[in-house]
């Protein structure tokens, strides 16, 4: 199946709608030519209401890790966004989103994945995309601090929200190792 058809189906998807509560809006961010692929966990608020993946702080942090600016984020076709959901979730009652729903990732990961052949590096963002891809296990914090077991393929990072602060000044070693790292391959990646 072309990846236009695909990403049609998708756009269109309402598998969810009667779980939501609001009008479900997809918001999946990749092109034939993605070759740098982040999976978040869902969609926020902010991004449901813009439709552009990462459109919030949590982005601004990101773009940071990542050594690039909001239009080279948006604007060049090697980077892509496919997160495990792809609809805004809701908020929980104690704040916070609520978990993706497994049912998008099980409907179209698969076959997502398998339309973006060029992809040369996945970054898992936070713990539910680890879980997805990697399987149950040691938790995020492991498995962000082993990773270069995963290298070259597959990056696990925390989630870049305000509520990961308190862990990036505990985990200084993600700064100092993790993100030169991270803006060195994104660098070479996006080169021509």
């Amino acid at each position: 199946m072309p990846l236009d058809t695909l990403l049609a189906e998708i756009r269109a998807c309402r598998a969810c709608a009667s779980e939501l509560p609001h009008e479900p809006r997809p918001v999946v961010w990749v092109s034939a030519d993605t070759r740098l692929l982040i999976c978040g966990q869902a969609p926020g608020r902010r991004v449901h209401e813009s439709g552009l993946p990462f459109d919030d702080p949590s982005g601004d942090r990101l773009r940071d890790w990542l050594g690039i600016d909001r239009d080279t984020f948006y604007g060049h076709p090697a980077i892509g966004v496919a997160a495990m959901a792809f609809c805004f979730p809701g908020t929980a009652p104690k704040g916070g989103d609520y978990p993706p729903p497994k049912r998008c990732a099980q409907l179209w990961r698969p076959r997502l994945l398998a339309e973006l052949p060029r992809v040369e590096l996945t970054l898992l963002v936070g713990s539910h995309a680890q879980a997805w891809a990697l399987g149950g296990g040691t938790g995020m914090t492991d498995t962000v601090r082993d990773w270069r077991a995963r290298l070259p393929e597959v990056l696990p990072l925390p989630h870049p929200s305000w509520r990961n602060t308190s862990w990036l000044k505990r985990n200084r070693w993600f700064d100092a190792e993790v993100t030169p790292y991270l803006r060195d391959r994104v660098r070479h990646i996006l080169e021509p």
